[in-house]
């Protein structure tokens, strides 16, 4: 279900500007993983693949979602609710790890892009009241 009637509301703008952001952080870190990949003098060439391939399916996915619900398409919320909500086993196990302060900020980051996509204006900018 598509809604264009009305402005888009500053929490649903953000939330796109967010997923964008999240999206070019993972681009740039798949780009590198490419690179590592093929600069690598020894390496399982499967599992390398294969995390290469995730992170650049997820910065498609973090951008496509971002797009589909600046087009107001309310199927898009949930799966980037989701996405957002992995952030915070991803920041635990890096504050466990010692990189607290890389771990924090992905999870409020988490939280926050969660909340904007569950906020009154986005709900009823994607047709959900």
């Amino acid at each position: 279900m598509t809604i264009d009637s009305a402005p888009i509301p500053v929490t649903l703008r953000w939330a796109v500007r967010l997923l964008w952001a999240e999206a070019a952080a993972v681009g740039l870190i798949a780009a590198w993983l490419v690179w590592a990949d093929l600069t690598a003098a020894t390496t399982d060439l499967t599992s390398a693949l294969l995390v290469t391939a995730f992170a650049v399916g997820a910065a498609v996915a973090l951008w496509a979602l971002g797009r589909a619900l600046l087009r107001r398409q309310a199927g898009a919320r949930a799966p980037a609710i989701v996405l957002q909500l992995m952030l915070l086993p991803i920041g635990w196990f890096m504050i466990q790890g010692g990189l607290g302060w890389l771990g924090v900020p992905l999870m409020a980051l988490g939280l926050g892009v969660a909340w904007l996509l569950v906020s009154p204006p986005t709900t009823r900018a994607l047709g959900f009241q």
